[in-house]
């Protein structure tokens, strides 16, 4: 078949070619309205320039009548931080530049949002998020720009997930559409999925992640297609790194595919050319991938100047199809392979020039972290240290890639503090420390006990963290000897935000509790890992689980044995709720309990709870789910589930008792927050 005639000239836009967004735009850090301010219109002379930035690549092409890809330019600019406020001028027929400055979560999981034609949504500085959902671009919608937007976490728990089509940006037959400094990563699906004869696509920048699938394109017979894929970077991605079917025009340059070892992900394959696409590969860098490139018998493949660095397997070019030049449809300039990865991860993903403290009311003071000395501070204490008492405002930690061994502390007279990892996973940053209940302090003073072991202390109202690790890495096996609880986090505060975390241990995993007896504490833990054996999520805390992975952890001796929850709670007071989550593990069947009541110093005016809805449990829960703990009965306390999938779910019965419908419409998410609306900041 003959390669179709083009259909398209070159733009004369001009652009700023082979620069990351902070370099390219000029001036990116004013223009963002100020919470409560109006939209106004955007005038050519006096808007900023990330409101009239416009796409290179095949996005920048005169073709199909559309001049380029410019977005919502000309239109409204308007400030969003509510899921109605985004979908409303997403939907709407009219022009609008949306700024996302809030962390705004889909409802139901999984939603994509209908964009239609002549939008931008940019994301103001590191604080526009997308969480647990993304955005649906039909046949026919074009001049579209997404951009500087975290997207991410609406995975259900399954890798290779058959069921649930939750995907980061999914195209349906569009065109002109510009992807652009995004971070995408823990979907259901894929992350972007180009389909169906979608064109004049340009996807650059992103930071792509923690995926089974990275990037498909195809569902089509027709090979009509014209991509543009440069200077991204793909870690931690299984497949479609990207894979292309049936591209009429597929040019991919200066991309960074990176395998890392050590981590649970391989990938299968990199970069895929098949159906009749006809494939550009120039100046990228492939870095520990088995079968790097990879081509069918149909597809034409031409490689330029790639980097290849502790790679195996097939790499292959070549195939019957006419070659062709980018050049004669857009300009653009090549960075060096070499170069490609410090450039790219540099480069790559939101950026935090894009004007975050005009949109956030109070500027935010952000303290920096880093091991090697680049930051402010080499340790996460030292910059905690460096919050002075009862400050009024938000003051952000950002702690660079790193593993930070040492024990931090956040002091109840220093609430508004937010701990977050700059990597591109929340692998990248670990804090970890290995004391236990029993070990003893180094000034001879006796023990740290329990909640003294804590890797990570929080005592501060309105403290929130995301992006990082958090472990206790001790060595249960090596000391026998003396008290096994290993904290790895322990809450005693009100409004605890934990957003994308893992926190990691064995015995006494995650502490939840209060600043006292009498005291409210409320945690909200959301698309976040928590993995451990014997009562791992303990506490008298109110908190909520929500959309996370709880992972089920052998002992120390091989052995699998175990509680999931010790509640702790208060009478009268919400404990724990599980809810929209998984619990899993590579652990024997029917070997651990959800839970048991911890009456605290053997305290009967407690009233233990724990509630798991909604929640698909694994064949290691036992068919009796609760169990009794020191001399007292769970069931005078308050266990129950509703409506629990998997392996693990049982019917109801006198050892598995189940909410009701009524029961359950005043056991939600809201009923155990109240007032308290969790927002990222």
């Amino acid at each position: 078949m003959s390669r179709p005639t083009p259909r398209h000239r070159r733009s004369r836009t001009a652009f700023a070619f082979g620069l990351p967004l902070a370099l390219a735009a000029g001036a990116l850090g004013y223009g963002f309205l100020a919470p409560g301010a109006q939209p106004r219109a955007a005038a050519a002379t006096a808007v900023p320039a990330w409101a009239t930035a416009t796409a290179d690549g095949f996005a920048s092409v005169n073709a199909l009548g559309q001049n380029g890809t410019y977005g919502g330019r000309g239109g409204e600019i308007v400030t969003v931080k509510t899921l109605a406020d985004l979908e409303k001028y997403a939907t709407a027929e009219k022009p609008y530049i949306i700024v996302v400055a809030a962390a705004i979560t889909m409802d139901p999981v999984g939603k994509e949002i209908r964009v239609r034609s002549d939008k931008t949504i940019i994301g103001s500085g590191t604080s526009g998020q997308i969480v647990g959902g993304g955005f649906f671009l039909g046949p026919g919608v074009h001049n579209v720009i997404i951009r500087n937007l975290t997207i991410r976490d609406a995975y259900q728990g399954v890798w290779n997930d058959k069921e649930h089509d939750y995907d980061g940006i999914q195209m349906d037959g569009a065109h002109h559409v510009w992807i652009d400094h995004n971070d995408i990563r823990h979907m259901a699906d894929g992350l972007i999925d180009s389909r169906k004869d979608t064109t004049y696509l340009t996807v650059s920048w992103n930071r792509l992640g923690q995926e089974n699938k990275a990037f498909g394109i195809g569902w089509t017979e027709n090979t009509t297609a014209d991509i543009t894929v440069h200077h991204n970077w793909i870690r931690e991605t299984e497949q479609r790194n990207p894979s292309t079917d049936n591209v009429a025009h597929a040019h991919l340059y200066n991309n960074y595919l990176q395998d890392e070892p050590g981590t649970a992900i391989r990938a299968s394959y990199g970069t895929y050319a098949r159906g009749r696409t006809s494939m550009l590969l120039e100046n990228s860098y492939f870095e520990g991938l088995a079968d790097p490139v990879i081509k069918d018998g149909t597809a034409t493949l031409v490689q330029r100047g790639n980097v290849f660095s502790g790679t195996g397997g097939r790499n292959e070019s070549g195939g019957t199809g006419a070659a062709w030049d980018p050049k004669s449809f857009y300009g653009y300039t090549l960075d060096k392979a070499a170069d490609v990865p410090s450039v790219v991860t540099s480069g790559a993903g939101p950026r935090g020039s894009l004007g975050t403290t005009a949109t956030a009311g109070a500027a935010a003071t952000t303290l920096t972290v880093a091991k090697d000395g680049s930051g402010q501070y080499t340790t996460v204490q030292a910059a905690v240290n460096a919050v002075p008492a009862n400050n009024p405002s938000r003051v952000v930690i950002a702690v660079k890639p790193g593993t930070y061994r040492e024990t931090v502390k956040v002091p109840a007279n220093k609430p508004h503090v937010t701990i977050q990892g700059t990597g591109a996973s929340r692998k990248d940053t670990l804090i970890v420390y290995d004391n236990a209940a029993g070990t003893r302090k180094p000034d001879g003073s006796g023990t740290y006990g329990t909640g003294g072991s804590a890797t990570v202390a929080v005592e501060a109202d309105d403290f929130q963290a995301r992006n990082l690790s958090i472990s206790n890495d001790f060595d249960e096996g090596a000391h026998q000897d003396i008290a096994q609880q290993a904290v790895a986090l322990r809450t005693a505060a009100d409004k605890v935000f934990l957003d994308g975390v893992i926190v990691s241990g064995d015995q006494d995993t995650l502490l939840l509790d209060t600043a006292a007896k009498d005291r409210l504490g409320r945690v909200y833990l959301t698309n976040s890992y928590v993995t451990g054996n014997v009562d791992f999520v303990f506490g008298r805390a109110t908190a909520v689980l929500d959309k996370s992975v709880i992972t089920l952890k052998k002992r120390w001796d091989g052995t699998s044995a175990g509680y999931v929850t010790a509640p702790s709670t208060a009478a009268g007071r919400k404990g724990f709720l599980i809810v929209n989550s998984s619990v899993t593990g590579g652990v024997s069947d029917r070997s651990f309990y959800l839970g048991r009541p911890w009456h605290a110093g053997g305290d009967a005016t407690l009233d233990p709870q724990t509630t798991v809805r909604n929640t698909s449990l694994s064949a290691a829960i036992r068919t009796a789910p609760w169990t009794d703990m020191s001399g007292f009965s769970w069931k005078d306390d308050r266990f129950a589930e509703y409506r629990n999938t998997g392996a693990g779910a049982g019917a109801a019965g006198p050892d598995r008792p189940q909410l009701t419908d009524a029961q359950a419409a005043d056991q939600e998410i809201a009923d155990w927050l109240g007032d308290w609306k969790p927002t990222a900041s």
